[in-house]
């Protein structure tokens, strides 16, 4: 059962962190291992937005799709991302973007998760720490791409 918790400072603002991860329909340009994604249904809740995503994770002869309910609340500069239906047993992901005083802003990443099947979940325990590391860089150099490659200022 993977979980894992991750903090990275970047030269990027905290709000232009939090718009690169809340563009689920843009994952497949750059994010490993996913194949493709599909916004269901968007509704507002106040300042949040609620969004029903489907994404298509490939890994080598693995398909699955899953269905998430992400609550993005930019004010907080929030992501909270809840299994809705799929291969997992279960599935969280958390996003927190934080401003630093000295520019640009600290990410937060937690995720929590659990396949059904005894051999995607042996397969993902093999290589579980070297695919969260590399989803949290595949954001990072996506900011760099979109945003033009910074240095974060040293206290």
């Amino acid at each position: 059962m993977p979980a894992a918790h991750q903090t990275r400072d970047v030269p990027y603002g905290a709000d232009q962190m939090f718009a690169l991860v809340a563009g689920i329909e843009r994952y497949p340009e750059f994010l490993p291992w996913c194949a493709g994604a599909r916004i269901r249904q968007r509704e507002k809740d106040g300042a949040t937005e609620i969004v029903t995503a489907d994404l298509i994770i490939a890994y080598k002869v693995f398909r699955e799709q899953f269905t998430s309910r992400v609550v993005l609340d930019p004010a907080e500069r929030k992501i909270d991302v809840q299994y809705v239906k799929g291969p997992f047993r279960h599935l969280s992901n958390k996003w927190e973007f934080e401003a630093l005083p000295q520019g640009g802003s600290r990410i937060h990443f937690f995720i929590d998760f659990e396949f059904r099947s005894v051999t995607l979940q042996t397969l993902m325990n093999n290589v579980f720490a070297k695919a969260f590391a590399r989803m949290m860089q595949a954001f990072i150099d996506r900011a760099d791409a979109l945003y033009g490659k910074q240095q974060l200022v040293a206290e």
